[in-house]
């Protein structure tokens, strides 16, 4: 099966063919810090290649791979990659790293097309949405999933495509597929608040696993209560996590980050009979209460459940509250109790900036989903090891236990920060081979330079989700691994993954995905639901991992309501706002409801974010559409998160001249407002609503 390597029409993208007819002086590295004599040899090296190379492409994976390191200063990587490709940003196809045909030829994708004669992606993509059955029946068999009793079919639809009904007849415990690698194989690396690492073999987490499932039983809980877990994320909260799975029971996410009130809001909703927590929260050195806040936040239900506390430290626990030496049972084996296979496992919210939020249900398929997105998309292998700085709180949190333990993988985890070195120090002592991270993250990295001169060779890939991405943040997050592609990672709660990403056997351009998730479909819909190749997203059901249920609202309402019908099939709301490029790849614009009219042009808060980014002293940037009090057109607003006193009419100045440059000069700059840090929710997207209504009531 032969694969093609670059896809894009290089002549037609970038109107360079032939040899490369570019030069690069000493004087211009030079410029970027590099000594004279070294910026000599660089010179040299890189004209050689420009010299001998066809295109920009074949141009930049040669100086990448052979000429740049992470020691240089990231603005010479833009240099170079700026001049081989003129018009990045604004043109984003522009791949900074390539596969290599080893790569492509040992990649899950690949071995799985070849089992079943697909001769592309697109035609994988074709198969799981066309012939799901077939498609979800050798896929559960790929990833080994467990049956106590195998199901009667993969779905049945006879309730239509909003209810479909996953492996009917089917009774199983997710948790038993995570638990199918040699039990001598590490699971968990993890490291206190001390620094130091530890380890957890296959066998070690099961028996923790088992002994919290005995421990939950011998408290009274049984399958089916929901059980809340308000902590970090460290080794004893993932293995309570997969206890409470494993006794039947269901965990219910809260993030620790929440208020006392947002806790209760999420307690109450859920009806939770009990809690595992820790007495404190420890962040960029510094700790705070938690166990506290939780007692808080019970005192204003009407049940208060039984709270477990983790970690106890001089901490006077309420009646009836029980520290986790005094839970733990001895008792190391637990048969797995199966339910049947759309069973609750795990409530988890909705970020609830504007509203109450939405409880939203995973039940033992949603996993599957799961560790399908990794298998293909991150090609999780049994040799990797998992990072990504989340909480059980955030999906992101369930969806590293999964992704990694399904696919034979290792988690790793830490204490510190991600805003800390020793965060980054971690990751390259724990030899991470993906790393996830939010844009917003990123962003901090690059203006604090804290992460610079680490050794992250063992990475193969980053993987970024949570929110619109930057191409010049993700140009340097792919740099600080001497270029390694980043998996943009697209969906929600509700859809148990994504519904877009890449993959690793194509070439990757900063902050573009590259396909639809294998077994989830999706068309774009112009605003007279008509499609198009730019507007918004509606997932094509059914699909595996798309919630059934919510706890708290309609969800046919909530997802199908007043949605049109597409090829016979009621289409499923999302709000994400997209794009398709010419070349086929995508690029996600932000939420429909953040989309502003500026001089009578649709324009999303994240375009003008991306152009925006990147100032001197200037951290982060949120652009909000404000209604002036006399009713007239929407004016646009932006908000700068940055420690330095900036001269107001200066920043304006330079932000107007690059909107115009690389927007459009209709969209005229209202008011800038200086903010030391953008409100965000636990998940660090940020609350467009908030400085909304924060500006309006002030102005």
């Amino acid at each position: 099966m032969a694969y093609q390597i670059c896809p894009y029409d290089t002549q037609n993208n970038y109107g360079l063919s032939g040899k490369m007819n570019l030069q690069i002086t000493t004087a211009s590295l030079q410029h970027f810090g590099p000594s004279e004599e070294h910026a000599l040899s660089m010179a040299s090296s890189i004209n050689l290649i420009l010299s001998t190379s066809e295109t920009p492409e074949i141009a930049w994976h040669t100086i990448s791979q052979t000429v740049l390191t992470p020691r240089h200063p990231f603005p010479l990587h833009l240099f170079l990659f700026q001049t081989l490709f003129p018009t990045w940003p604004q043109d984003p196809v522009a791949p900074a790293w390539m596969p290599s045909q080893e790569l492509i030829n040992e990649a899950n994708i690949t071995h799985f097309m070849q089992e079943n004669h697909l001769d592309n992606i697109e035609a994988l993509h074709k198969f799981s949405i066309e012939d799901r059955g077939h498609f979800w029946e050798k896929m559960i068999k790929k990833l080994g999933i467990i049956f106590h009793q195998p199901p009667s079919a993969i779905v049945d639809l006879s309730q239509g495509a909003t209810k479909p009904n996953w492996l009917p007849h089917a009774t199983m415990n997710i948790v038993s597929s995570c638990f199918t690698a040699s039990k001598q194989k590490t699971a968990l690396i993890y490291q206190d608040q001390l620094g130091h690492i530890h380890s957890m073999s296959y066998q070690d987490l099961s028996t923790l696993v088992n002994r919290i499932a005995n421990s939950f039983t011998s408290l009274g809980f049984k399958p089916g209560n929901r059980i809340a877990i308000i902590s970090p994320m460290h080794h004893l909260a993932i293995a309570t996590y997969l206890g409470i799975i494993k006794m039947g029971g269901v965990v219910v996410s809260i993030a620790d980050s929440f208020s006392a009130e947002e806790i209760q809001t999420r307690l109450d909703i859920s009806g939770a009979s009990g809690i595992v927590t820790q007495d404190r929260v420890f962040n960029l050195s510094k700790t705070f209460p938690l166990y506290q806040k939780v007692k808080e936040a019970c005192g204003a239900l009407t049940t208060r459940p039984k709270v477990i506390v983790m970690q106890q430290e001089n901490v006077s626990l309420a009646p009836n509250d029980i520290h986790w030496d005094d839970f733990l049972v001895n008792t190391t084996s637990y048969d797995a109790i199966n339910l049947q296979a759309m069973s609750p496992c795990n409530i988890l919210f909705s970020s609830g900036t504007t509203a109450t939020p939405k409880a939203i249900v995973w039940d033992h398929t949603t996993p599957i989903k799961v560790a399908s997105d990794a298998f293909f998309h991150q090609n999780i292998q049994p040799r990797d090891v998992l990072s990504w700085p989340t909480n059980l709180g955030w999906m992101m949190g369930p969806w590293l236990i999964f992704a990694a333990l399904i696919n034979q993988a290792t988690i790793a985890i830490t204490a510190y920060s991600p805003k800390e070195r020793a965060f980054g120090e971690f990751i390259q002592n724990a030899k991470v081979t993906m790393l996830g991270t939010v844009p917003t993250l990123v962003a901090y990295w690059r203006q604090s330079n804290c992460m610079a001169n680490l050794n992250w060779q063992a990475i193969k890939c980053f993987s970024s989700s949570g929110e619109c991405s930057n191409p010049v943040d993700m140009l340097y997050l792919m740099s600080m691994a001497h270029y390694k592609p980043i998996i943009e990672y697209c969906g929600g709660t509700e859809i148990g993954g994504a519904y877009i990403s890449s993959t690793m056997t194509v070439p990757n351009c900063p902050s573009l995905f590259t396909t639809k998730v294998i077994g989830m479909d999706f068309v774009i819909l112009d605003d007279a639901s008509r499609p198009a190749s730019i507007g918004e997203v509606a997932i094509v059901p059914p699909a595996l991992g798309l919630s059934s249920t919510l706890l708290n609202a309609d969800h046919f309402k909530v997802y199908f309501e007043n949605m049109p019908i597409f090829n016979g099939t009621l289409l499923r709301r999302h709000g994400d706002q997209i794009k398709q490029w010419p070349s086929g790849q995508y690029s996600i614009l932000g939420r429909v409801d953040d989309t502003m009219n500026l001089g009578g042009i649709k324009i999303s808060a994240a375009e003008i974010e991306r152009v925006l980014t990147g100032f001197p002293n200037i951290k982060e940037v949120a652009a909000i559409a404000v209604a002036p009090k006399n009713n007239g057109p929407h004016v646009l607003v932006i908000f700068a998160a940055t420690d330095i006193g900036l001269d107001k009419e200066e920043t304006i100045k330079t932000m107007q001249q690059k909107i115009n440059q690389e927007l459009n000069p209709l969209f005229k700059i209202h008011d800038l407002v200086f903010i030391s840090e953008l409100p965000k929710t636990s998940s660090n997207k940020i609350m467009r609503r908030s400085l909304r209504a924060e500006y309006m009531s002030l102005h």
